[in-house]
């Protein structure tokens, strides 16, 4: 009963929900593991009760297993019981309000400085000498002022009702429609305002006409979040980097190495946009870390690893 009863709602969820070939797979696994698990307790499938699922949970996560996979397994448990549920198969759903351990949050991954500056300092190699111009002006932006890879593409030539932001060279600064439609402004250094000139002068012969965009693609029209990812990946072997960097590297970057030298978390939070300043404390973190590494490297007493 229990393997045909499966097979439906696999069916179910193939062709009626659609789901993807890869979570079909992982929740067939899961479903696999709760038959396995309804076994060993000697309790039919309609008779699991909360306290069967979380015992089921313990030995799984005693197993070894992840709390991301927990997480998951129950995901596909609360699935399968919800749906039985509708069919009057059962009447309680033994999972609901069970939740799995919860899983340590990485820390995001930021370059070391030397690493940092030695992209932003690499002029592009390119056939093109305009989008060479145009990929450095990228970097020193992502860079220096901390941009999203979506508030970057999204930057205008000129200020307007319709932009989504624009940069004011006079004034040094950048303005951003960031997530939640919230605008901020934010600095630009004159590095970046080096690079924006001369990518500026050259962008007439590859922007398309009437385009407002002001980084635009070799087609002349609005470049894209993939293709700024496939760029930088680029620039960064070429600047001999030995890690692969994307947009939002070069985002956490900024920040943990601007909060390194100022210590000043608030200023950091408005800079990057965050509603929340839970969101940018995970930099202190990466702070501690580096100075971790000043005390292991320096210190007489501390515990080398």
């Amino acid at each position: 009963m229990p393997t045909q009863l499966l097979e439906r709602y696999l069916t179910h969820l193939r062709t009626e929900r659609r789901v993807a070939a890869r979570t079909l797979t992982l929740y067939t696994d899961a479903l696999t593991r709760l038959v396995a698990g309804a076994e060993e307790l000697h309790i039919e499938l309609n008779a699991l009760q909360p306290h069967h699922v979380r015992m089921l949970m313990a030995r799984a996560h005693a197993a070894g297993l992840s709390p991301r996979s927990l997480a998951l397994q129950l995901s596909a448990w609360r699935g399968f019981y919800r749906w039985w549920g509708l069919q009057g198969g059962v009447k309680l759903n033994p999972v609901e309000g069970v939740r799995a351990p919860k899983a340590a949050k990485p820390l995001p991954k930021a370059l070391p400085v030397d690493q940092a500056v030695a992209l932003a300092n690499q002029s592009p190699e390119h056939t093109d000498p305009a989008l060479a111009a145009r990929d450095h002006a990228i970097v020193e932006l992502l860079y220096g002022s901390g941009l999203r890879v979506g508030e970057l593409v999204g930057l205008d030539c000129q200020a307007g009702d319709a932009a989504a932001g624009w940069v004011d060279l006079a004034d040094g600064s950048a303005q951003v429609r960031g997530k939640g439609s919230k605008w901020r402004s934010v600095p630009v250094g004159s590095a970046a305002r080096d690079t924006l000139q001369a990518w500026l002068a050259v962008r007439p012969a590859v922007a398309s006409a009437g385009e407002a965009a002001l980084f635009v693609s070799q087609r002349g029209t609005r470049l894209s979040t993939s293709q700024v990812r496939t760029r930088l990946k680029t620039l960064a072997l070429q600047a001999g980097l030995p890690t692969s960097v994307h947009p939002h590297m070069l985002r956490h970057s900024f920040a943990s190495h601007l909060l390194q030298s100022s210590g000043d978390l608030r200023a950091v939070q408005e800079l990057l946009g965050h509603a929340n300043i839970s969101t940018t404390q995970v930099y202190t973190k990466l702070d501690f870390q580096h100075l971790a590494k000043v005390y292991d490297a320096a210190h007489p007493r501390a515990k080398r690893r």
